[in-house]
């Protein structure tokens, strides 16, 4: 049986959502992006560094919303891999706000013309990545929800949340759990995203 990590067929899309710039949730991104095969090609959007507006629900009026050259690429980088991965650290308990910015344009996005945006990610798999300065994994529910209940609307597979424990600056490579889960995190097959009322 062939494991979602031995496709040579995958390309990886990574959403960094932190203010800080090589904080610890992109360097447990990173560590569990090394595990992967050689050849499967890997993207990384930083969307602190993308200029990007808040967005701007126009999904019920006559003019579309003029979507700027930022946008553009971000769309086209969703589209064209098979994996998306969030890397969030945990903010209030749930995503990031430039995250939660990233997510919101999707709405957007099933609303071109012709753009077909939720049935072209229909069967992609999506990721969670989030270091967080809490002992507890329950803490982070409303994270794991909200990424779990975005892939189960959108008909993606979901791979769950690689964990892990910081707040100061790189201290998440001290934590030798995370460190472990990441060598495998990426491995296996994701099972097909359900809402929670659907698994009961």
């Amino acid at each position: 049986m062939t494991t979602d990590a031995a496709r040579t067929d995958r390309s990886f899309l990574f959403v960094l959502g932190s203010s800080r710039t090589d904080g610890n949730t992109e360097i447990l991104a990173r560590a569990a992006a090394a595990q992967l095969p050689v050849g499967i090609p890997q993207r990384w959007v930083d969307l602190a560094q993308l200029p990007l507006p808040d967005f701007q629900d126009g999904r019920h009026e006559t003019d579309a919303w003029p979507a700027g050259e930022i946008e553009e690429g971000l769309r086209r980088a969703t589209l064209e891999a098979t994996d998306i991965v969030i890397a969030s650290p945990l903010y209030w308990y749930t995503l990031s706000a430039q995250t939660k910015r990233y997510l919101d344009y999707w709405s957007g996005w099933l609303k071109v013309p012709g753009l077909d945006f939720k049935e072209r990610m229909a069967g992609r798999t999506l990721w969670g990545v989030t270091v967080m300065a809490h002992d507890e994994e329950v803490v982070a529910d409303g994270l794991v929800t909200a990424l779990n209940n975005s892939a189960a609307y959108m008909g993606m597979r979901f791979g769950g949340v690689l964990f892990g424990n910081g707040s100061r600056p790189g201290q998440v490579r001290d934590d030798e759990r995370a460190m472990v889960r990441a060598k495998s995190f990426f491995q296996g097959e994701a099972p097909l995203a359900r809402y929670p009322y659907e698994v009961r």
